[in-house]
């Protein structure tokens, strides 16, 4: 197997065919397009990479500089009511008390 899943005599075919309706000189034209083409979207890729970058940074000192002084403690979004979810070795162990049911005299929901 090739290129996708697709075996080298498919891959000549291909070419094969293109060729012969597309002609020689047409080749070299679609492929330049094609090149200009893939070049452009990887540098809007990129711009749009450095431009969420850069947002991303800006919001982090932002944040930073509304963060309380104290080490380990963390404020949380401005906009946001309840802090993150503790995950890892800062998660409480206490298992969490089971929901109420949506509706009076509906069984709660088991696992």
């Amino acid at each position: 197997m090739g290129f996708s899943g697709i075996g080298i005599w498919e891959i000549v075919l291909i070419i094969v065919v293109t060729l012969i309706v597309l002609g020689p000189g047409k080749i070299p034209e679609i492929a330049r397009k094609l090149g200009q083409a893939v070049r452009a979207i990887r540098k809007a890729s990129a711009d749009l990479t450095t431009a969420v970058s850069r947002e991303m940074n800006a919001t982090e000192d932002k944040s930073d500089a509304s963060s309380p002084k104290e080490p380990g403690k963390t404020a949380p979004p401005q906009g946001v009511k309840n802090p993150p979810l503790k995950l890892g070795k800062d998660r409480p162990d206490t298992p969490r008390p089971p929901r109420p049911p949506q509706n009076p005299g509906e069984a709660p929901p088991t696992k």
